[in-house]
């Protein structure tokens, strides 16, 4: 939440002052001029230049306003030091007068201003005479700085005093608890001074903390508040917004925007920020493109106010196109179109370009370096998961050395991100180091290293780590361990999982379990218990579901509930290629290539257009992509050549390509020349023959796929790893496969 204004506060004291003191004393036309030069040197922020010519000047020290004039300059631009010598220097010449309120109330004021309040209360105590101004700066400095205990028992103690005004009330207001909060919410009421809109802004702000902070409240307090509110002024707006925004109610926060701009109240900067991340959490999926036509729109009404200079408007701009699916290139062109860029803005970039584009990400992290800026945690937690993208775990190695040069090693948030990012590259020993050597974990740690076992087909070892978790298990926990069962074959333990979540972990199945569940069934044959489980499932199947139970359907073959699958799939997702090409392949597979050809025909009317088969490598610090076929690459003959060699010395040791899995009525000679110029092959002879250059330890060869593997290159895999011996590794879109010895870790089992 936006922390408590003073403006209100200070332009009251400012007001006070002029009222009290309104001409110098002794006011000739020369000392006039003296104190003016004083003030404008002191309003410019020129202290240091101001002290110098007040004590240089002694016709100045005779004047109370002058003291003033600077004792706010100090506290306005906390300058505790020259405020200290300041004060010294009145005592020093005997023009500290008890009863001279003017002065004193302005010296309570920089002393709470600058943080110095142990200094504040004992001239405040010193006092024998005060009055609301008094009491209203000491409030002030307390609540300023989270001192809401002695805050609240000042407050309670002046109203024996005097009647507090507007801004002792919202000091005190922003600074208790809720319970206190509606205490003085209700006293405010009684004393007539619920209409201030700096009370009514600070109630908006206690009240949205309150919930924020999940102590109490819904939120509709809040809300009263401002919909009771006579007058409001930009901060009560800009609370309101942030308010929903935080309590991730975004579509209000934007109608709360709309009424704003629709009834011609001015915004600002921190309006814009507020409205830009609330757009990145109300639209998704679908209403992306609506969003980004939001984000469009306050981007050009940022252009036209002149908020562009404003850094932080900038940092949620490439948040919010980033979040929403925008293009990388608008969020780099904005990142640069800004002049002045700090490290908000530098973890903003790296963060879009951290999943879509990691190479990138990764150097920009070491542009930001050559900037002379420190990373910090966030930074790092953002470059890690960027790591998770690559093929091999080399990166992630280098960015984890300058986590420990930075003296981040135990940080918790890093570890887990580490454990993520070493099992995404394959190494999932690397993983389990790092989980080993953490000094404390959370749910997120124990979730992250079940994640990577299941990742790698090592349900044991997920079920183990499981039964040693010594914190509450949480809704991922159980989707991890699920997604090992499935992955596995462990139906029995599965089902275990799923039918005890709710009563041993409280943790309520939802689509992710569901959807998991739906797997663990249909990889096993039990295509009908899928069936039946989507059918009493108390929430609608998404996309997820019915894409788990349409994969199944095509690896046993069953068309009907593959044909229901594919129609949902395309219902929920019209522009996915999934539910199209896996129903096309079944038929196929089945031999019905006129209805396959059907298929193909709806999926080009509906200008639905099919994932391209891709395989990556990394070859001297550079990564290789291959399609299937891959007649683009420039050493596409030497690779055909050597791909040819290595077939014809693996159908010496029994490879048969699997002809079924073509995928048109063509001869059988064509077939098998369709799936040898797979690109996970492909990529596999490329690696051969760039062997000495290979950055993989060990012997192993690591490949990265977009789409599953299919059975013939399973084969073929598992064939190559045993004629060349050494390791292969593939991680597809499912999970890693380890190739050694004609054996892969997955038991043929994906």
């Amino acid at each position: 939440m936006p922390r408590p204004t003073t403006g209100g506060w200070d332009l009251f004291l400012r007001s006070f002052s002029s009222s009290i003191h309104p001409q110098l004393p002794n006011s000739t036309p020369e000392a006039t001029d003296l104190f003016n030069k004083v003030r404008v040197l002191s309003t410019r922020g020129n202290i240091k230049e101001a002290l110098s010519f007040f004590y240089s000047t002694p016709q100045l020290n005779q004047s109370q306003q002058t003291y003033a004039t600077l004792f706010h300059a100090c506290a306005r631009h906390g300058n505790l030091k020259q405020g200290q010598y300041l004060h010294q220097h009145m005592i020093s010449e005997n023009h500290k007068n008890p009863q001279d309120l003017f002065v004193t109330n302005h010296l309570i004021n920089m002393y709470a201003k600058c943080g110095d309040l142990d200094r504040a209360r004992q001239v405040f105590d010193e006092m024998g005479r005060r009055n609301v101004v008094s009491w209203t700066a000491l409030i002030s400095g307390y609540a300023q700085h989270g001192r809401s205990y002695e805050c609240f028992s000042l407050f309670s103690d002046m109203l024996v005093d005097c009647y507090p005004n507007e801004f002792a009330f919202a000091s005190v207001i922003t600074s208790c608890d809720y319970v206190c909060g509606k205490q003085v919410h209700a006293l405010a009421l009684k004393m007539g001074l619920i209409a201030s809109v700096y009370v009514g802004n600070a109630l908006i702000t206690r009240y949205s903390k309150s919930c924020e902070d999940n102590f109490v409240g819904d939120g509709s307090e809040a809300c009263r508040v401002f919909e009771s509110m006579e007058f409001r002024n930009l901060v009560s707006w800009n609370s309101m917004i942030a308010a929903f925004q935080h309590w991730k109610l975004g579509g209000l926060a934007i109608g709360i925007f709309c009424q704003m701009h629709s009834g011609g109240v001015e915004f600002d900067g921190a309006t814009l920020v507020s409205v830009l991340s609330s757009m990145s959490e109300s639209y998704d999926g679908d209403n992306a493109d609506v969003g980004l036509k939001g984000c469009f729109q306050l981007h050009c009404v940022s252009i036209k106010r002149g908020f562009m200079l404003k850094i932080e408007l900038a940092t949620a701009l490439v948040k919010a196109y980033s979040d929403l699916g925008g293009k990388v290139s608008d969020c780099y062109r904005l990142f640069m179109e800004t002049s002045s860029r700090d490290l908000f803005l530098w973890t903003g970039i790296i963060t879009a370009f951290a999943d879509r584009e990691p190479e990138e990400a990764l150097l920009l992290f070491r542009q930001l370096y050559r900037e002379g800026l420190a990373p910090d945690w966030c930074t790092f937690s953002i470059v890690l998961k960027a790591c998770a993208g690559f093929v091999t775990e080399r990166h992630a190695l280098a960015v984890y050395s300058q986590v420990v040069k930075a003296g981040f090693e135990d940080d918790r948030v890093l570890a887990n991100t580490l454990i993520h990012a070493y099992a995404r590259c394959g190494s999932i020993s690397f993983s389990k180091q790092v989980f080993d050597k953490m000094r404390s974990r959370d749910v997120v740690s124990w979730n992250s290293m079940i994640k990577a076992y299941a990742l790698h087909g090592q349900a044991k070892e997920a079920l183990h780590l499981f039964s040693e978790m010594n914190v509450r298990p949480d809704s991922a926990t159980m989707v991890a361990l699920l997604s090992a069962c499935s992955h596995a074959g462990l139906v029995e333990e599965g089902i275990n999982i799923f039918d005890s979540m709710s009563m041993n972990h409280g943790v309520s199945p939802q689509l992710d379990h569901y959807a998991c569940m739906v797997d663990i069934l249909g990889r096993a044959g039990l295509l009908l218990e899928a069936g039946e489980l989507i059918s009493t499932m108390p929430m609608k199947p998404d996309s997820v579901v019915w894409s788990a139970l349409l994969s199944s359907c095509r690896k046993y073959g069953e068309t009907q509930l593959a044909k229901l699958a594919a129609d949902k799939l395309k219902e929920l997702e019209p522009g996915n290629s999934l539910g199209y090409v896996q129903i096309s392949n079944i038929y196929c597979s089945g031999g019905s290539y006129n209805e396959a050809g059907l298929i193909r025909d709806e999926m080009n009317g509906s200008r639905v257009r099919k994932e391209p088969g891709l395989s990556w490598i990394e070859i001297e610090n550079r990564v290789h992509e291959f399609a299937s076929g891959g007649r683009r690459h420039p050493q596409r003959e030497a690779i055909y050549a050597k791909l040819y060699s290595l077939i014809g010395q693996l159908k010496g040791v029994g490879y048969v390509p699997e002809t079924s899995l073509a995928l048109q009525d063509i001869e059988e000679e064509h077939k098998q020349e369709q799936l040898y110029h797979h690109s996970e092959k492909l990529a596999l002879v490329f690696a051969l023959m760039s062997e000495g250059s290979l950055r993989c330890g060990g012997g192993v060869i690591r490949i990265v796929k977009n789409i599953r593997i299919c059975v013939d290159c399973h084969n073929f895999m598992k064939l190559a790893s045993d004629l060349l011996q050494k390791e292969i590794v593939v991680r597809d879109s499912n999970r890693f496969h380890h190739f050694k010895n004609r054996m892969c870790s997955c038991n043929d089992y994906w």
